[in-house]
């Protein structure tokens, strides 16, 4: 089977794109690994399935899946491509566009310099929702985690941005045993779908450093909704103010939110690569 697609990035998150719109493709969990291995497949973090709308209220149904083959519920880097995509490629002249992911519902807003604006629609912090073993919300959370064979108590906020994330503070980003850390909380079994776990540095109210191990995919060099969760953490804490540059290892997001009851908007760069087609 011979698979057109093209090769896009939102800071350096890679993704391949498929238009299932105008072609009919299936692929099984083996197949998304295969492709997504950077050795002997085209190599990506996420794979994007444009499909037709399955709602008369949306313009498209969004789906996404991890290089692992997982189908996972959300990916604003990939969002942003989504946007450029249907543009560049004459699916939908709308602007804005609204598509459909699993869990959510969002608005797509290609700017004038190119860059977009995603309303990613608003935090959840209800710990079933999320999901996570807690009892009740709370702002912040402790766990004891063994992390290269030493116990390890961690400090981290737990929210959704349509996905699972735990969101800790640490000093010097550069520092941040992200690896081991994430791989450790990543896959807790408090956190019974996995999470994303982000590690944020702040420089001041309104700029913070960020580094985000994905599930699934590891570290990524930007993670949309790792950005996302990270400014809604800041701003539950009192530490930020509600717009924030965030700096990721890929480039630069700008993240505004206006606290409970509002969407988060996240506004940043999308960029095509290549086209091509792959047999499997």
């Amino acid at each position: 089977m011979q698979i057109p697609f093209t090769k896009m990035h939102g800071l350096g998150n890679d993704l391949m794109v498929l238009d299932l719109v105008s072609n009919k493709i299936e692929l099984s969990r083996e197949q998304i690994r295969l492709l997504a291995d950077r050795h002997c497949g085209v190599g990506f973090d996420q794979l994007l399935q444009i499909e037709p709308a399955s709602d008369d209220n949306v313009d498209f149904n969004y789906r996404i899946f991890n290089a692992d083959g997982e189908e996972v519920e959300h990916c604003g880097n990939g969002a942003r491509c989504f946007a450029k995509y249907v543009h560049d490629n004459g699916l939908s002249s709308k602007n804005p566009v609204v598509v459909k992911t699993v869990n959510r519902i969002l608005t797509l807003l290609l700017q004038d310099n190119g860059d977009v604006t995603v309303d990613m629609s608003e935090p959840e912090f209800d710990p079933a929702q999320i999901p996570f073993a807690a009892d009740t919300a709370a702002m912040t959370y402790y766990g004891d985690l063994i992390v290269n064979g030493a116990e390890q108590e961690i400090e981290f906020c737990a929210l959704s941005m349509g996905n699972p994330h735990a969101v800790t503070i640490v000093d010097d980003v550069s520092l941040a045993a992200v690896e081991d850390i994430g791989e450790v909380l990543g896959t807790h079994p408090d956190f019974p779908q996995g999470c994303n776990v982000g590690f944020m540095q702040i420089i001041d109210r309104q700029n913070i450093n960020l580094r985000v191990y994905e599930r699934g995919a590891g570290e990524t060099l930007a993670c949309g909704t790792g950005a996302c969760a990270a400014v809604v953490a800041g701003c539950l804490q009192g530490l930020l103010d509600d717009t924030v540059t965030v700096n990721l290892h890929g480039g630069q997001l700008t993240i505004n939110w206006s606290g409970q009851g509002s969407s988060v908007l996240m506004t940043g760069p999308a960029t095509t690569v290549y086209q091509g087609t792959i047999q499997i």
